[in-house]
C-alpha cells in the first residue's frame, strides 16, 4: 500500500523501516489478544455459561489494577535500567512475556474449578478462587510490563517529533490484534465446551510467546558504553515530581482518569447485556468487541491526521472524543428499550470512535508535556492512570449491576434495569471529563502547543545508542 494511505507510515525512515516497526508492534497484538479474551470473551463465558456472579467476575478482571499504578515505576526503571549487555528495555519485555504465559497456562483449569464444573464440584472453592486470582494477576502484570516498556522502546527508535506517530501505530496494531482475536475467539467458541475453552486459552499462551519473541528480535542494540557507564542514581519520587511539575499535567491526568472510566465501565457488561437483554449468542456478543475496536481504529487514524497534517491541538481531539461518547451510551440505553440489536451495534461503533479520539489526544498531550529522557516515565504515568481508572470502573460497573439485580423491577423480569445505571453513569463521567478538559484546550491554544510545526527533524538523534542520527 502507498504510504499516503497508511496513517502512521510517515513515522518510518531508512534507519527504522516500517517493516521493523510493524514487527515490533507484535507485542501490542498479544496485549490485544489478552484484553479481548479476558474483558470480552471470558466475562461472558464466566457470567452466562459458568454462572459465576458478575461481582466476582468484575473483581477478577479488575485484579490487574493492582499492578496498574506500578506502570510509571516500570517505565522509570526501564529508562534507567543497566545490564551487563547494555540493554534497557528487552529484559523487561521478556519478563512480562513470561508472566503472561504463566497466567494463561493455569487460567482455564482455575476457572473450571471456580465454577464447580464436573469433577471440580467437590474441590474447595478457595482453590479455584485463589488460582483464578493468581492467573489474572500474572496476565495483568505481564500486560502492563510488556506494553509500557514496549512503547518506550518504540519511541527510542525514532526522533522526538515522530514519537506520537509511532505510539499511534502501536495502538493501531493493538486494535487490529483485538479485532483479529475477537473474530478467532468467536469462531472457536461458537460451540462452547469446557475442553474448547482450555484449548483457546492455552493456545493464546503459546501464540503470546511466539509473537513477543519475534517482536523483540534485534530491536535493541547491545551497547558496551552504556554497560560500562556509571549508574545514574535518581529517585523515582524526584522524577515523578519533575513530571508532575509540568504545566497542566495533574489536570490532564484527571481528565484521562475520568474519560477512561467513562468509556470503560461497561466493558465487562456489554456482552452479558447483549446476551441477556437482546438474546445475542456468544459469537454475536464477541463480535461487539470487533465493532468497538473498528470504531477505535477509525478514531486513531483520524486523530493522527488531525494532530499531524491538520495541526489540531491534542486536547481538542480528546474533547471531541468525550463529546461523541456521551450520546453513544445514551443510544445503548435506547437499544434496550426498543430491543434493537442494530442500534446497539451502531452505539458500540460510535463509542469506539470516541474512545479512539480521546485516547490518542490524551496520549499525545502527555508525551508532549514530558522531556525525552522521561519518555518511559510519562508513558508509564499515562498507562497507570488509564489502567487504574479502567480497572476501578470495571469493578464498580459489576457491583452496580449485581446490586440493581435486587431491585423490584429486576425481580419482575426487567432484564435491562440492572444495566441502565451503568450506562448513564458512563455518560456523566464523560461529561465531567469534557468540562475539565476545556481549560487545557484553551491553554494549548494560548501557548501554541500541538501545532503541526516541530523542531528540526534532522537534529534528533537516537540518544540511547540504538541508531545513528536520523535525517
Amino acid at each position: 500500500m502507498a504510504p499516503q494511505y497508511l496513517p502512521f507510515a510517515d513515522a518510518a525512515s531508512d534507519e527504522v523501516p516500517l517493516s521493523r516497526l510493524l514487527r515490533l508492534s507484535l507485542f501490542q497484538m498479544t496485549v490485544g489478544m489478552a484484553l479481548v479474551l479476558m474483558v470480552g470473551t471470558l466475562n461472558r463465558v464466566m457470567i452466562v455459561e459458568l454462572q459465576v456472579p458478575a461481582t466476582l467476575v468484575a473483581l477478577m478482571l479488575a485484579l490487574p489494577l493492582v499492578f496498574a499504578p506500578f506502570r510509571a515505576f516500570i517505565g522509570f526503571k526501564s529508562d534507567t535500567f543497566k545490564s551487563a549487555l547494555g540493554l534497557r528495555r528487552l529484559p523487561w519485555i521478556f519478563k512480562g512475556t513470561m508472566y503472561q504465559f504463566g497466567g494463561f497456562a493455569i487460567m482455564p483449569f482455575a476457572l473450571l474449578v471456580l465454577s464447580g464444573y464436573g469433577e471440580a464440584v467437590d474441590a474447595p472453592r478457595w482453590i479455584g478462587l485463589s488460582a483464578a486470582a493468581l492467573s489474572f494477576l500474572l496476565v495483568g502484570a505481564g500486560m502492563h510490563i510488556v506494553q509500557t516498556v514496549g512503547l518506550a522502546l518504540a519511541t527510542d527508535l525514532v526522533p522526538q517529533e515522530d514519537q506520537p506517530k509511532v505510539v499511534g501505530l502501536m495502538y493501531v496494531m493493538l486494535l487490529i490484534g483485538m479485532i483479529l482475536a475477537a473474530l478467532v475467539y468467536g469462531a472457536l467458541l461458537s460451540t462452547y465446551t469446557p475442553g474448547r475453552l482450555i484449548q483457546v486459552i492455552q493456545g493464546t499462551a503459546v501464540v503470546t510467546i511466539v509473537l513477543n519473541g519475534l517482536a523483540m528480535w534485534q530491536q535493541e542494540a547491545r551497547n558496551r558504553n552504556r554497560a560500562n557507564a556509571p549508574r545514574r542514581e535518581i529517585a523515582f519520587t524526584k522524577a515523578m515530581k519533575q513530571l508532575s511539575a509540568q504545566p497542566g499535567m495533574l489536570r490532564l491526568l484527571a481528565v484521562i482518569a475520568l474519560g477512561t472510566a467513562g468509556f470503560g465501565m461497561a466493558d465487562v457488561l456489554l456482552e452479558p447485556f447483549g446476551g441477556q437483554v437482546l438474546g445475542m449468542t456468544v459469537a454475536q456478543t464477541t463480535r461487539l468487541t470487533v465493532v468497538l475496536a473498528c470504531g477505535s481504529l477509525v478514531g486513531f487514524a483520524l486523530a493522527s491526521r488531525w494532530l499531524g497534517r491538520d495541526g489540531w491541538q491534542p486536547m481538542t481531539v480528546a474533547s471531541l472524543g468525550a463529546l461523541i461518547g456521551i450520546p453513544a451510551f445514551l443510544m445503548v440505553m435506547v437499544s434496550a428499550a426498543l430491543l434493537t440489536v442494530p442500534l446497539l451495534i451502531a452505539a458500540t461503533l460510535i463509542a469506539g470512535f470516541g474512545a479512539g479520539l480521546f485516547g490518542h489526544g490524551t496520549l499525545t498531550a502527555t508525551m508532549r508535556a514530558a522531556p525525552r529522557e522521561q519518555i518511559g516515565l510519562s508513558l508509564g504515568a499515562w498507562g497507570a492512570v488509564q489502567t487504574t481508572a479502567a480497572g476501578a470502573a470495571v469493578a464498580l460497573g459489576g457491583v452496580i449491576r449485581d446490586v440493581m439485580l435486587l431491585a423490584p423491577d429486576a425481580a419482575h423480569g426487567a432484564a435491562a434495569s440492572p444495566y441502565m445505571p451503568v450506562f448513564g453513569l458512563e455518560a456523566g463521567l464523560l461529561l465531567l471529563a469534557l468540562a475539565l478538559a476545556l481549560p487545557l484546550r484553551r491553554q494549548d491554544v494560548d501557548t501554541g502547543q500541538g501545532s503541526a510545526t516541530s523542531p528540526s527533524k534532522g537534529s534528533a538523534t537516537a540518544q540511547n545508542g540504538l541508531a545513528e542520527p536520523l535525517q
